[in-house]
């Protein structure tokens, strides 16, 4: 893997502030009030932002607890979720990593999943969500995976807008690991 540097953190944040940050009044789907808005699509609709964040997200799933497969609530996390899987595929260490993300409900038709891609019951995973504010959708996703036989051993984010997600996460038994933090925001 190629090695990750304090430039390319820079990078990525520099994107996310050029291209998915905005100073307004936003009420989030949490329903709470910001004086800030976060689109990290924009950042991950991107090749510099993909490639960045991949990388960097990467790197972090080289320490701390190991992980059989990445996934997220769809369809945030879908774009999050191949960054990190393209990033591996360059690694011949992680390139058996596996990915998927989960529906917020169950599909009408076809087979009828909630659950898209791959991992076995009894792997660890990591969640991964572009912002977090509270957690509430990223805990659904928690869930659903436990239900399905997974343990998830990380939750990861590009920025975590500090308002409840790690104690949330914490009373769980999973520590958030965040990239960017609301102090690094110009706010």
């Amino acid at each position: 893997m190629p090695q990750v540097t304090p430039a390319d953190r820079q990078a990525l944040l520099n994107l996310i502030l050029d291209v998915s940050f905005e100073r307004k009044e936003v009420t989030l789907a949490s329903g709470k009030k910001s004086n800030f808005y976060l689109d990290l699509r924009q950042t991950l609709m991107r090749p510099k932002g993909v490639g960045l964040a991949g990388k960097l997200v990467l790197d972090m799933l080289q320490t701390g607890p190991p992980v059989d497969a990445v996934g997220g609530m769809a369809v945030g996390a879908v774009p999050f979720v191949s960054a990190v899987l393209a990033a591996a595929a360059n690694d011949p260490a992680t390139d058996g990593l596996l990915g998927f993300f989960v529906r917020k409900e169950k599909k009408k038709y076809g087979m009828g999943k909630q659950l898209e891609g791959g991992f076995a019951a009894g792997q660890n995973v990591a969640l991964l969500e572009d912002t977090t504010t509270t957690g509430g959708s990223t805990l659904d996703a928690l869930d659903i995976v436990e239900e399905a036989g997974a343990k998830v051993a990380r939750v990861i984010c590009l920025v975590d807008r500090g308002e409840g997600a790690a104690k949330a996460f914490a009373e769980r038994g999973v520590t958030l690991e965040a990239l960017f933090t609301r102090e690094d925001l110009p706010i």
